[in-house]
C-alpha cells in the first residue's frame, strides 16, 4: 500500500512524532511509506528512516498556491493510494483533493491535546472538512465522542498511540543532578502541561529530599508562558535542581538517565510521552486528563490535575520506595509492550486504511 502521512511541522510534539512513527513502521512493515511537511522542518526530521519518501513543500506566505501544487504532483507521481493528515493538516489535505482528479482515501488523525476542554474548540470549519475524510481516527474516547456528534464522517475510530524506544542513544551533554535521584517531564513549554504546577508539587518534594532533580524537557517558545516558568523557578530558588533542557534530540537517552518520570498536564489526548516513559523502564506519576489513566492503568500512580499536593504526595511516595519504583516501572514497561506496541498498532491502521 502507498501511504502518504502528511503534518504541518517536525518540531519534537505528540502528532508530530506520531506520523514519523507511523511513517517509519509502515515502511518497515513492507509498505511505499511517504512523509510531508507542510509548514517547517525540525529535529524530528533527524528520526525520519531512510527509506521512508520525503517533501516538505513550504507552505507559507503568497507561496502557498505553489506548496499545494507541489504536493498535488508528489501524490500524482508516487500514485499515493491513502492520504493520511494529522491534526491541523488536514485543511491542505482537503485542498489539494480537490487539485486531484483520481483521489486517493482521505484519513484525518485527530491528536486534539485539549481533549478536556472541547466545547471551546472551533467546530465549523472541521465539520465541513469533514465531509472529505474516509475514516476519522481518535486518539481517546472523549474526542471520539467529540467527532461522532460533531463531524460528518460517520466512521471514526478509536485507535490507541504506540512509541518507540530509543535504547543505544547517547547523551548530546551530561545531565545535572545526582545519579539515580532525576525526576524528568517529557513535554513541551505549552500551558495544558502546567509546568506550574509540577513546580509547585516539586518545591514540596524539594524541601523533603533537596537531593533530587526535575528535568524539564521540551520546546521553549519564549512566550509569556516561559517566562512564567522562569520566574517560578526562580521564586522558588529552586535553580540548582531545576533544569530546562529545552527540545533534545536524545530524549531516549534523557529517559535512561532519570528515575521517575512525570507529566502534570491540565488537558490531554494520549500522550506519546507518556508511552516512551514505559519503554523505557520508569515509573509514572500522572494526572488524570485525557486517556492517561486509562493507559497508566494499576502500574502507575494517577493524580488529580492542577492539584500540587496530590503530585507532590505521589512523586514523595515514589521517591521513598525505591522497591515500588522498580515495581511499577517493570509493571508498565510490560504493559506498554503489550498494548501499545508498533506492530499491533500498524495492523490495526492497515486495517483502517483497507475498510475506509
Amino acid at each position: 500500500m502507498k501511504v502518504l502521512q502528511i503534518i504541518d511541522s517536525l518540531d519534537a510534539g505528540g502528532a508530530e512524532r506520531m506520523s514519523v512513527n507511523i511513517a517509519n513502521e509502515l515502511q518497515a512493515a513492507g509498505h511505499e511509506s511517504h512523509l510531508c511537511v507542510t509548514r517547517k522542518e525540525g529535529l524530528l526530521k533527524t528520526a525520519i528512516d531512510k527509506e521512508v519518501g520525503y517533501i516538505y513543500i513550504e507552505k507559507k506566505g503568497k507561496l502557498w498556491w505553489v506548496a499545494l501544487n507541489k504536493l498535488k504532483d508528489y501524490i500524482k507521481k508516487h500514485q499515493i493510494e491513502v492520504v493520511h493528515a494529522h491534526s491541523t493538516s488536514a485543511f491542505t489535505a482537503v485542498i489539494v483533493l480537490f487539485l486531484l482528479k483520481s483521489k486517493p482515501k482521505l484519513i484525518w488523525h485527530d491528536h486534539y491535546g485539549k481533549a478536556n476542554q472541547l466545547d471551546a474548540r472551533p467546530v465549523k470549519v472541521l465539520r465541513f472538512l469533514s465531509g472529505y475524510f474516509n475514516q476519522v481516527i481518535s486518539v481517546n474516547q472523549l474526542l471520539k465522542k467529540w467527532a461522532l456528534k460533531e463531524l460528518k464522517c460517520a466512521s471514526v475510530t478509536y485507535l490507541e498511540n504506540f512509541a518507540t524506544a530509543t535504547f543505544n542513544q547517547e547523551l548530546q551533554s551530561p545531565l545535572a543532578g545526582k545519579e539515580n535521584k532525576r525526576i524528568v517531564c517529557l513535554a513541551n513549554l505549552r500551558e495544558q502541561k502546567d509546568h506550574l504546577n509540577l513546580l509547585k508539587a516539586f518545591d514540596i518534594v524539594h524541601k523533603q529530599f533537596p537531593e533530587w532533580s526535575l528535568h524539564l524537557c521540551g520546546k521553549d517558545f519564549n512566550d509569556s508562558y516561559s517566562s512564567l516558568i522562569s520566574k517560578e523557578i526562580n521564586d522558588r530558588n529552586l535553580d540548582k535542581n531545576v533544569f530546562l533542557l529545552g527540545s533534545r534530540t536524545d530524549t531516549g537517552a534523557i529517559l535512561n538517565t532519570c528515575d521517575i518520570a512525570v507529566l502534570s498536564s491540565r488537558s490531554e489526548g494520549l500522550p506519546v510521552a507518556l508511552l516512551e516513559y514505559g519503554l523505557h523502564h520508569l515509573p509514572v506519576v500522572v494526572t488524570d486528563v485525557g486517556a492517561s489513566k486509562e493507559v497508566v492503568s494499576n502500574y502507575g500512580i494517577v493524580v488529580e490535575s492542577e492539584n500540587a499536593q496530590s503530585l507532590s504526595a505521589a512523586l514523595i511516595k515514589l521517591i521513598d520506595n525505591k522497591i515500588q519504583r522498580e515495581e511499577y516501572a517493570t509493571k508498565f514497561h510490560n504493559h506498554v509492550i503489550d498494548n501499545y506496541g508498533s506492530k499491533r498498532y500498524i495492523n490495526k491502521l492497515v486495517s483502517i486504511y483497507h475498510s475506509a
